[in-house]
């Protein structure tokens, strides 16, 4: 049985560490091209680890510090709480936007995942 207090930080960590696998993902997220995005699933994909929810934990704790407005839902709606922030991000980098129809509650765009949705790229290399 270990000597440890409960809830005692490991040694060798440090409270500013990020998990190894958040890590990964906001440097992926830092990838990301002005202009595009990648979906939670396909971040989670091109690490070939986690899923879509475990991406989107990881931008939820950590992801203030990197273009969070660049890991998206897949169907192109703009994050629940930050919509007015992402649309600004997104207006000034020229991400491709379908604006909303007047029955669109808000009246708020979708991002045009057809045309914003980025692969990764061949020369980006994996993390």
């Amino acid at each position: 049985m270990s000597e440890q207090n409960p809830g005692a930080e490991p040694r060798g960590t440090h409270p500013d560490d990020l998990p190894e696998y958040a890590e990964r993902v906001l440097q992926v997220a830092e990838l990301i091209p002005p202009g595009r995005v990648m979906t939670y699933g396909d971040v989670a994909e091109w690490l070939e680890e986690g899923g879509p929810r475990q991406v989107g934990r990881v931008m939820s704790l950590y992801g203030g510090a990197v273009p969070w407005w660049r890991v998206v839902r897949s169907d192109g709606a703009l994050l629940p709480g930050h919509e007015l922030r992402a649309l600004a991000h997104y207006r000034d980098e020229g991400t491709p936007l379908r604006e909303a129809g007047r029955s669109a509650e808000g009246h708020l765009p979708r991002l045009d995942m057809r045309r914003a949705r980025w692969d990764g790229g061949a020369d980006a290399g994996h993390i």
